[in-house]
């Protein structure tokens, strides 16, 4: 038999008294809004901008379950596909085949990846949570070098050198500060 459960350490550890229905619709609302602004906080470096939405992806993809997680990214692309101005330079399903909509594609996958990790445990202590956030990074990157290199018809390495190279040092950053906060949130256990 299947589990269809979420396993949300968000939910089981901070919104245990509220019910399941409106704990999801909180977290996946508050989700989107924070993709939302995290995408406006942005260097333009072109061809693609340096946000904080990996910080918020990789957050989402270890604390929101195995359900919300998917689903949170997934109405935030959907937001964005129909025109809703919620990535980093505007919406529309043109921007989702641009030279960035790989990286927003990568978004869902590392989200889902996260939250199969996260349900297994890989979020509740260091190494299995550094390991995690480091797959979901380089899921992230992967799904965008791809459609950067096939977009602006350039090989990997001069896609990794526009798409990989600038945003290293900020990747590294994000996962350090995640790698603090995520194994404590999941040892929260609230009676």
């Amino acid at each position: 038999m299947m589990n269809f459960s979420n396993n949300s350490i968000l939910v089981d550890n901070y919104l245990k008294n509220q019910s399941n229905l409106l704990s999801s619709i909180i977290l996946i609302l508050t989700g989107t809004i924070l993709l939302t602004l995290s995408a406006k906080i942005s260097v333009p470096f072109y061809p693609v901008p340096m946000t904080l939405q990996t910080l918020l992806v990789l957050f989402i993809g270890l604390t929101y379950g195995r359900i919300l997680a998917p689903l949170t990214l997934a109405l935030y692309l959907f937001q964005g596909a129909i025109g809703l101005p919620v990535f980093a330079n505007g919406g529309g399903i043109v921007y989702l085949l641009g030279p960035t909509g790989g990286y927003l594609i990568g978004f869902l996958l590392a989200a889902t990846i996260l939250s199969y990790l996260s349900n297994i445990g890989w979020n509740r202590n260091y190494v299995l949570t550094f390991i995690s956030l480091t797959v979901g990074t380089i899921t992230i990157f992967s799904c965008g070098l791809l459609q950067l290199s096939l977009v602006l018809n350039k090989t990997i390495a001069e896609s990794m050198i526009l798409g990989l190279m600038p945003f290293i040092y900020g990747e590294i950053f994000k996962i350090l500060i995640l790698l603090i906060i995520i194994p404590l949130l999941s040892k929260r256990n609230i009676s």
